[in-house]
């Protein structure tokens, strides 16, 4: 059975530039366009902004 098109896997990039990288999934319905999300990156060593790359 397919996984549901409607909460796809996304990655969530570092834009520190770490290269650091979260995977989620997101509901497409509530967050058409592209997610961004503060959270920890461990390169960096502190909170920073991850966004959605496709």
């Amino acid at each position: 059975m397919a996984r549901n098109e409607l909460r796809p896997v996304v990655r969530l990039r570092s834009t520190a530039g770490t290269g650091f990288t979260y995977v989620t999934r997101k509901n497409r319905r509530n967050d058409p366009d592209r997610m961004m999300l503060r959270k920890y990156d461990p390169v960096a060593r502190r909170h920073v902004d991850f966004r959605e790359e496709r």
